[in-house]
């Protein structure tokens, strides 16, 4: 591979999605914050008392391995290891049972979407919303569903709604989320804000405001106010996973490495930070520990696009050209409007040379996913280059065959000649 073509590393996101790469080694890495996580998330032991806040527990631990509690811990293990409908049908069978167990509501909500179920997937975070009106999880998994669906406004009104005939810490939280999501940040201030003035220590709306200020640039701000956060549970990867953001945006990057290793440690199946810290890695040329950490993270989010167009950069950047194809492809399935899967696409055909494909080929499939990039508003600076090596490549090619052809008519017409000398002289 030729070491001076950098794939794609996307920008810095937000902490609540992912971090994923697309063009130019720029803010290099499409890193993701603060998130639900997966279907781990949830415990069924009674929350600490506000005034006397505790480390939460990195998963579900059930305080007594009986009944319910044994049913729901075995369930979230199984769906830990990706056993997607394993876990569901376990969820389920305890749901039969146990059908106000409003954190199996959410945890069965977790894995329904991440099969791609949307709609009963909202049913399920509902439905847990139902039981438990204060769950912070649920509302949590409800407001980022709604954003990717893209029915974040109707969600806001509705929260609005509700806030209007009865306040509440979580709702307000989830409207500050909301409202994050949709880019409304002096709004999402506000209702983190106020949710905080309610209860000061809500590590959530902290989440919240701290990545608004991320967002603004403020990174010591957010580094403050993350710092808070972490004081007051020094086992929420979800702020260990936001601070890892924060220090690169202070250009820390060994610092950022580290928080998304703390984060990973206490929730291994946390997609986001495992995709942060394999970008970061990616960026270091370690592509070998790139992929472990992705190829966990899209185990963990099947339909998580920016951990597969990650994983696709550490297989090209190992040289595997099958593998990288295949991930950028299902970055592709994922979301079609992907311009960085089609500049990475470019340089993989650009500079991997698969046993099998003819070079021709490979080099104008270059050219063509480079086209693609510019014409859906790629912009970064070295796709005119990489335009100009992959025509130099066609040029060479179409030369050597060229001269190859010819070569083989001089050579096809010196046997003719040859064979009629003989005929002659044997007549």
């Amino acid at each position: 591979m030729n070491a001076g073509r950098k794939f794609a590393l996307t920008g810095l996101v937000l902490w609540l999605s992912a971090c994923a790469s697309g063009p130019e080694t720029r803010k290099d890495s499409k890193l993701t914050g603060p998130e639900a996580g997966p279907a781990t998330a949830v415990s069924t032991a009674p929350k600490p008392e506000e005034t006397k806040p505790q480390p939460k527990e990195a998963a579900p631990v059930a305080r007594s391995l009986s009944g319910a509690e044994r049913d729901f811990t075995s369930a979230v293990e199984v769906a830990r290891r990706g056993e997607l409908t394993i876990a569901e049908t376990a969820l389920k069978a305890l749901l039969e049972k146990s059908p106000k167990l409003a954190p199996a509501w959410t945890n069965l909500g977790i894995v329904q979407e991440r099969q791609g179920r949307f709609p009963d997937a909202e049913r399920s975070y509902r439905q847990a919303l139902v039981l438990d009106a204060d769950q912070e999880a649920a509302w949590d998994c409800l407001v980022r569903l709604a954003a990717r669906t893209g029915r974040a406004a109707s969600l806001e009104a509705e929260l609005r709604e509700a806030l209007a005939k009865q306040d509440s810490v979580a709702r307000r939280t989830a409207l500050a989320l909301n409202l994050l999501l949709q880019k409304k940040h002096p709004a999402a201030v506000a209702e983190a804000r106020r949710a905080l003035q309610v209860s000061e220590q809500h590590v959530p709306a902290m989440q919240v405001l701290a990545q608004v200020y991320a967002r603004e640039g403020k990174y010591e701000l957010a580094s403050m106010v993350l710092g808070n956060a972490l004081a007051i549970d020094a086992q929420d990867a979800a702020t260990l996973n936001a601070l890892g953001l924060v220090h690169l945006g202070l250009k820390e990057r060994p610092q950022a490495l580290e928080r998304f290793r703390q984060a990973v440690a206490l929730r291994p199946d946390f997609a986001e930070a495992r995709n942060n810290l394999g970008t970061l890695l990616n960026e270091g040329e370690d592509y070998a520990g790139a992929r472990v950490e992705l190829e966990t993270a899209v185990k963990a989010a099947p339909d998580f696009a920016a951990a597969h167009l990650n994983l696709g950069n550490a297989y090209r950047g190992e040289g595997d050209f099958p593998r990288a194809l295949a991930e950028y492809e299902r970055v592709l399935q994922l979301q079609p409007d992907t311009r960085d899967a089609y500049f990475n696409l470019g340089l993989l055909h650009l500079d991997l040379e698969p046993a099998g494909m003819d070079a021709l080929e490979r080099l104008q499939k270059a050219a063509s996913f480079l086209e693609q990039y510019k014409s859906r508003g790629g912009t970064d600076e070295r796709t005119a280059q990489y335009l100009k090596d992959a025509q130099k490549g066609i040029d060479r090619e179409t030369r050597r065959r060229e001269r190859e052809r010819k070569e083989g008519l001089k050579k096809a017409a010196e046997a003719a000649a040859q064979d009629d000398h003989m005929g002659k002289v044997l007549t």
